[in-house]
C-alpha cells in the first residue's frame, strides 16, 4: 500500500485514545440503530471487508459486529461529519438485531415524564442469542 492508499484514515481527527465515535444507521430506514468506537485498525477492516468492525473498549479488542450473535452490519456507506470526528455507517443489519439486549436497535428507552420508559421489545431473547459458557 502506498502512503496515499491510506490518506482518508489520516483525515479523521481520532481523540487521544486513537478513537473516532460511530453512528450505525440503517441504510433503508434511516433509524439510528447503535453507536461505538473505532480505531484505525477498525475503520480500515470496515470499509476493505464491507462488515463493521469495532473497538470493544470493555474487552479492549476488535469486535466484529455479529461475531457472536450472526447479527452482522453489512456497510453501504461510510461517512465522515464536518468536523472529521464523527463517523456514520449506513448499514444493512442482519436479522434485524442491532442491540446486544435482542432488540432492534439500542435507543429503547424514551424520557416520558421524567422517567426512561422502554418502548421497544425484545425480538429475540440474548440467552438464545449469545452462548454463555
Amino acid at each position: 500500500m502506498t502512503g496515499n492508499s491510506e490518506a482518508w484514515l489520516d483525515a479523521v481527527h481520532w481523540d487521544a485514545n486513537g478513537l473516532v465515535p460511530v453512528i450505525a444507521q440503517a441504510y433503508d430506514t434511516g433509524r439510528v440503530l447503535m453507536f461505538a468506537w473505532m480505531n484505525r485498525e477498525a475503520l480500515q477492516l470496515t470499509n476493505e471487508t464491507r462488515q463493521a468492525v469495532y473497538w470493544s473498549r470493555s474487552r479492549n479488542r476488535l469486535w466484529h459486529k455479529g461475531e457472536e450473535s450472526g447479527h452482522i452490519q453489512k456497510i453501504h456507506e461510510i461517512r465522515l461529519d464536518c468536523d472529521e470526528d464523527v463517523v456514520l455507517i449506513k448499514v444493512e443489519q442482519v436479522g434485524g438485531i442491532a442491540c446486544h439486549t435482542g432488540r432492534h436497535n439500542c435507543f429503547f428507552q424514551k424520557l416520558e415524564n421524567n422517567q426512561w420508559v422502554t418502548d421497544q421489545p425484545i425480538l429475540k431473547n440474548p440467552n438464545e442469542i449469545y452462548k454463555h459458557e
